[in-house]
């Protein structure tokens, strides 16, 4: 798979890793690229075109499937975190966190995997697909489904030659994460690799050693992980 002339698709291409995904794809040479927000009037990035999308209306997706008939490379980006925890949490918050990042994308996904032949899907996945924490285990729960879900969408996609990639990465400097004081990535960083990963057809990127950790730690006994009273 080669950026050079793809026509890409971008999910929340207004902000965060989302607008770097799409000013990039077109540094990198791409042919279009389809830069989708709620709110395509926010998008200002010379040479993308806007395209309005809501991954939560099966609606939107059918019409601007029905636009971006050129698709070869589907960047699902878009995602959202409500810090709601899965006991005691707001049902209605921690359903759109799954709608958001496994029903949405799956959506996304089977509107668009008949044109992509031949071409590519990149998955913004998280370390969270791997573990969880408390005050955001709805996020957590969510990536974990979108993470297996990409799993078996790719086995799906194999006989016609599509590759998927999922994207692996702790905290990024992005609005999302405005109120995380942790450690956090510059997003340029995150995806330029993760388009360096497309490039050589891999299946997974795991773009800091705070993901790689936690993978290594799911062959381990939970207790060394979680530190529970």
């Amino acid at each position: 798979m080669q950026i050079n002339g793809a026509v890409a698709l971008v999910t929340g291409a207004n902000r965060g890793l989302g607008r770097h995904f799409t000013k990039q794809l077109l540094e990198r040479g791409a042919a279009k690229v389809y830069a989708t927000a709620r709110r395509p009037e926010l998008i200002d990035i010379p040479g993308a075109e806007p395209l309005r999308l809501d991954i939560l209306d099966p609606s939107s997706i059918a019409a601007a499937a029905g636009i971006a008939t050129d698709v070869t490379l589907l960047i699902n980006n878009a995602g959202i975190t409500t810090y709601t925890n899965l006991v005691t949490g707001d049902l209605d918050k921690i359903r759109l966190e799954m709608d958001t990042h496994f029903w949405g994308t799956l959506r996304m996904i089977r509107a668009f995997a008949p044109r992509l032949s031949g071409g590519a899907i990149l998955n913004v996945l998280s370390a969270l697909s791997w573990f969880n924490y408390e005050g955001a285990t709805a996020y957590g729960a969510a990536k974990a489904a979108q993470w297996n879900m990409t799993n078996g969408v790719r086995l799906e996609l194999a006989p016609q030659k599509t590759l998927v990639t999922g994207l692996h990465l702790g905290a990024a400097d992005t609005d999302m994460m405005a109120g995380y004081q942790g450690p956090k990535a510059d997003p340029a960083d995150v995806v330029r690799a993760a388009l360096d990963g497309i490039e050589e057809n891999r299946l997974e990127v795991v773009f800091d050693e705070w993901s790689a950790m936690v993978k290594a730690s799911l062959a381990e006994d939970p207790s060394r992980f979680y530190k529970l009273t």
